[in-house]
């Protein structure tokens, strides 16, 4: 992520925290239309409408209240020594989300017609020899690794394909519901692991000055426990067990010994193409995180989109095809969503959620870092855990409960950590808590699988859980 990024998005908290004056009933108003569409996204399936029909409405209605009461301006924005006057909801999209999204979908789309994604799938599915519990280990390392090294969208659209056609070649599909949900709260731990794996991470870390190698060797471990924990529990709930005789075991292996991961390849010149291009994407897409990465002010995004472009010379007179096949619900509903958190921000609604942890702070050592992290998880499951992670870096960086000496980082305080690990793991608790949990629930969809809002949140509250309370019990007792 590039120094200027993380600037911007620092300045956009300062001003969320106070640089403006707004009034206390202005701020308590936008508060009030988050909980809505909150409640509106949790009722989607009683309303008969689709996210972004229902966020795209609150969108405007942030637009027009930010407008009447001077909350949002055009401000001219210098663009390679050009000024331009953007409408002020086009700033408010974090485009580059928008371009992985869409380059990544449209990568994963034309890379399986090598037949790539099924002869990995079929490969690991040989290597379990059928066996469900076997296979869901395997999955959800590949999420945890892929959501270290890659953005977690990405790493859900990849593993999520693979799985599919896994448990459909092993007449699983009733187990699929599952396994995305599983891999899906699988990719906000992985994005705890490295320094670069999440923009929470990155802004912490930064304002910390905490060293890479430092963050890995504190994060590991705890990851590890988290994985574990989360694939256990998955098991459990979902009914996911290893194979129980002989007989079974010998019916799954007669099933995996007709499986042929040549079947899906029609060219072997494409399929190994496709496969240079998958590696090269990981190892492209992993850099573009890193500082000094020629490309850093392009993005992943751009990688994202680069890479898609390059696969789609393959099938040039048939683009449209992969276009259509674009889930454009799911790119409409980020756009409506970030337009509606950059109202609030402007509104001042983060600006009071930080002013409110503040107290919470002065708590210690001990009781403060617990709450802070599980305050920060509850409000990073219902709006953007960027501004609010550096909102909260900024309040950290002059309170002197974390830096008892002013000018020096105090990479050591918990309190860092508190919100790393609150940041990422919010994102569990609601559908629209992470991109990576959106995106596993939009690929049950597209398998018919029924999740809602509430649903999620039913499902997905008890893994979440224990992850929490496994971080208060972790940095409370090995991070202090």
């Amino acid at each position: 992520m590039q120094s200027n990024a993380l600037q911007s998005v620092l300045t956009v908290a300062a001003d969320a925290g106070g640089a403006h004056d707004v009034p206390l009933w202005t701020t308590l108003l936008f508060t009030g239309i988050l909980v809505a569409m909150i409640a509106c996204l949790a009722l989607e399936e009683k309303l008969h409408a689709k996210k972004s029909v229902i966020v795209g409405v609150f969108a405007v209605v942030c637009l027009i209240l930010g407008e009447i009461f001077g909350l949002i301006h055009r401000d001219p924005v210098e663009f390679l020594g050009h000024t331009i006057n953007l409408p002020v909801y086009i700033p408010g999209i974090d485009w580059g989300v928008i371009a992985i999204i869409l380059g990544s979908s449209v990568f994963v789309d034309v890379t399986s017609r090598s037949g790539l994604f099924t002869w990995v799938a079929i490969r690991l599915t040989k290597l379990s020899k059928g066996d469900p519990l076997i296979l869901l280990v395997f999955y959800g390392l590949m999420t945890v690794v892929f959501s270290a090294v890659l953005n977690n969208v990405t790493a859900m659209i990849i593993v999520g394909s693979l799985t599919a056609v896994s448990l459909d070649k092993l007449k699983k599909n009733d187990k699929l519901l599952g396994f995305l949900l599983i891999e899906g709260l699988l990719t906000n731990i992985g994005g705890l692991l490295t320094l670069i794996s999440s923009v929470p991470n990155i802004i912490v870390g930064q304002a910390a000055e905490i060293s890479f190698v430092s963050f890995f060797l504190r994060a590991a471990p705890y990851v590890v426990v988290a994985t574990a924990v989360t694939i256990w529990l998955g098991a459990k709930l979902w009914g996911i067990r290893r194979l129980g005789d002989d007989a079974e075991r010998a019916e799954a292996a007669l099933i995996v010994s007709g499986f042929d991961e040549n079947d899906g390849i029609e060219s072997k010149g494409f399929f190994w193409f496709g496969t240079a291009m998958l590696i090269l994407f990981i190892v492209t897409i992993a850099a573009a995180s890193a500082p000094g990465w020629f490309m850093n002010d392009l993005g992943m995004g751009f990688v994202a989109m680069m890479f898609a472009l390059i696969m789609l010379v393959r099938f040039k007179a048939e683009a449209d095809k992969f276009y259509k096949a674009v889930d454009w619900d799911l790119l409409a509903f980020f756009a409506a969503l970030f337009v509606t958190i950059n109202v609030m921000e402007h509104a001042q609604v983060l600006g009071l959620i930080g002013k409110g942890l503040a107290p919470v702070i002065e708590l210690g050592d001990t009781l403060g870092v617990g709450l802070v992290l599980v305050l920060s998880a509850v409000f990073s499951s219902v709006t953007d855990n960027i501004p609010l992670a550096a909102m909260l870096a900024k309040i950290m960086a002059v309170d002197p409960n974390v830096v008892p000496n002013p000018g020096e980082a105090n990479p050591d305080s918990p309190f860092w950590w508190s919100v790393i690990f609150g940041a990422n793991l919010g994102g569990n608790l609601t559908p629209i808590g992470s991109a990576s949990t959106l995106v596993a629930v939009t690929i049950m969809h597209k398998h018919n699988l029924k999740m809602s809002f509430g649903r999620f949140v039913v499902k997905a509250v008890p893994y979440a859980a224990i992850q929490i309370v496994l971080a208060v019990i972790y940095v409370l007792l090995f991070l202090r």
